[in-house]
């Protein structure tokens, strides 16, 4: 990519704290802290907790354990598991140890998998057990690379030939450990902060995965950033939901380990609403589409109260947007709003924010990429709702003159694995990357998010149309689950619905339409059509013309990741619904 870019401006350009490397910059943080609870977990009803001496004594023992068993520094390690305290164990451990960590999704498929372990080069797997096993195995059993398989479930060992487990690995560590008491620390002295950390392969929307290299001053540095940016306290309490996997939530628990948050794991996105009652959590990180399940479910609560009750709430939304303008306006707001969750990977409506932070929950929308790792963030005293926030200390970020948002800092990528055409094609030479994410910055600062480049389509009329704009107006409405907007060379946009079915069968009733039962009957029915579309058109009307939603169709199935509508961050795959839907879509047009 050529350095000749325009700009019209840069923010960031500090100096971030001195480097060291991501084990060394934890453990001694985790160890400071001294916590009873540093991570917990639900097992059998029950909360575990792990304390920090035990903590870091299973890192310690696990990276002497690989070490024992041959793992050297730079080989490659993957990890596959839930979130749960071993993850994180396991990830510190192969850190330590010198070797790179290779995160694998759950939920990717066997030939994902297999495509990670080959590309890598992965001389070991660390894997949690039991259903993932059995999905994984098929995948790892084509890894040419693979010499050690090392199980968290003790069970699930005798299920895979040559594995060994966790436990094991530990036992070998404890046994160098208590005949030299400084093998460990002489281990992680090794270490230097440029090293590779991790290659983290990109879930995707399109195309084969492609791994991104972090080195451990990358995370480090993000570390840092991010604290010097946020108020993050020790007596802070935390629900790690989003997948360890991911380049935000991993980056967020070395955060947290870095200031003595308390990190509590949920197993899946199914068990959030419980885990959410039980933690009482303080900070938090998630995407956009959790906070839309949670807001769906007060809208219902709420409206459906009646009479003093459903008053009260719609006041209470009233009073979000009124705390929201006052932060805007630099005025004094409730002490009791101090804390604050944490939104990124998608655009956040206006709406859900308002809403929440009437309920006393401050959202603040940040941006980052596993390219970038975490970018920028809304302050709790500087939250422009709408906006990505403005760059952490040590970030710089301008404005290309086609507008897309270009990055530069201790936290941009050393490249991507095997593939240099790739590399060069989204840097500079003088060191910024292309992040795919068209945008602006207003007058005082901070970022707005348009669209992603891709994503962006052209109108039959030459007019481009940027859909998550629109479909992030779309999901304020109480009717709108999920939605996907489209029109490339049509017309005019229209939507594909998946409706949340309460809200929608309440109002069918409310207004005296016969409800089918089912969901597949309903989505056809003309009455549920006409009110859908009718709120689309009501929520678009301030757009362009061009802009406006003519067409809508209702879906009676939820897009997941398990269909491949969604990446495993909830992501929407536009090409595998296009090419899903892509008759539905057609006859939208053909009834215009």
């Amino acid at each position: 990519m050529s350095s000749a870019v325009a700009a019209s401006k840069t923010l960031g350009q500090k100096e971030s704290s001195a480097p060291s490397t991501l084990p060394a910059v934890c453990l001694e943080a985790i160890a400071r802290h001294n916590k009873p609870d540093t991570v917990s977990e639900k097992r059998d009803r029950q909360w575990i907790q792990i304390s920090a001496s035990e903590f870091i004594r299973r890192v310690r023992h696990i990276a002497l354990g690989l070490r024992e068993v041959g793992i050297r520094a730079g080989d490659r390690v993957a990890l596959i598991s839930e979130n749960r305290p071993e993850w994180s164990v396991a990830d510190l451990a192969i850190l330590s140890a010198g070797a790179v960590t290779v995160p694998i999704y759950t939920t990717q498929s066997v030939d994902q998998i297999s495509f990670i372990l080959n590309d890598s080069g992965a001389r070991a797997l660390l894997i949690s057990g039991g259903r993932i096993m059995k999905h994984a195995r098929k995948g790892f059993a084509t890894a040419a690379s693979l010499e050690h398989i090392v199980v968290f479930d003790s069970e699930s060992a005798n299920e895979v030939e040559r594995a060994t487990t966790l436990e094991s690995i530990e036992a070998r560590g404890a046994s160098i450990e208590r005949e030299d008491n400084s093998a460990f620390d002489k281990l992680i002295a090794q270490g230097r902060p440029d090293d590779l950390a991790t290659i983290i392969y990109t879930s995707g929307t399109t195309g084969e995965p492609k791994g991104v290299m972090l080195t451990h001053d990358n995370f480090v540095s993000d570390i840092h950033s991010i604290t010097n940016g946020l108020p993050i306290l020790s007596s802070d309490v935390s629900l790690s939901v989003l997948p360890l996997s991911h380049i935000f939530e991993r980056t967020v628990f070395y955060v947290f380990c870095f200031n003595g948050v308390a990190v509590n794991y949920a197993a899946s996105f199914e068990l959030v609403g419980e885990y959410l009652r039980e933690v009482r959590p303080t900070i938090m990180t998630a995407v956009p589409r959790l906070f839309e399940k949670v807001y769906h479910r007060i809208i219902k609560k709420g409206m459906s109260a009646g009479g003093l009750k459903s008053r009260i709430f719609a006041r209470s939304l009233a009073v979000g947007q009124r705390v929201a303008e006052l932060e805007d306006k630099k005025q004094r707001v409730p002490l009791s709003l101090k804390r604050y969750f944490v939104s990124g990977g998608a655009p956040l409506s206006p709406t859900l924010s308002y809403s929440f932070l009437g309920a006393g929950i401050k959202i603040l929308q940040g941006y980052g990429m596993t390219e970038t790792c975490v970018v920028c963030a809304n302050r709790p005293d500087d939250n422009r709702v709408g906006s990505i926030g403005k760059p952490f200390e040590g970030i710089e970020v301008k404005i290309a003159a086609d507008g897309e948002m270009l990055v530069r800092g201790p936290t941009v990528m050393r490249g991507y694995h095997g593939h240099p055409n790739a590399t060069q094609s989204v840097m500079t030479d003088d060191g910024w990357f292309a992040t795919g994410d068209v945008g602006y910055i207003d007058n005082d600062g901070h970022l707005f998010l348009t669209d992603r480049k891709k994503d962006l389509f052209k109108l039959s009329n030459g007019k481009y149309v940027a859909p998550q704009l629109i479909e992030s107006l779309l999901k304020q409405s109480e009717f709108v689950n999920q939605v996907v907007v489209v029109g490339a060379s049509r017309k005019f946009p229209v939507a594909l619905i998946v409706p949340d079915w309460e809200a929608l069968k309440h109002s069918l009733r409310a207004a005296g339409e016969q409800v089918a039962e089912t969901h597949a009957e309903i989505s056809r029915s003309p009455g549920a059509i006409k009110m859908v579309q009718r709120d689309v058109t009501a929520m678009t009307a301030n757009l362009a013309d061009y802009e406006r939603v003519r067409r809508v169709a209702l879906l009676a199935e939820e897009f997941t990741i398990d269909s491949g509508e969604l990446t495993p961050t909830l992501k929407v795959k536009r090409g595998v619904i296009d090419q899903k839907y892509g008759k539905l879509i057609d006859e939208l047009y053909r009834s215009t």
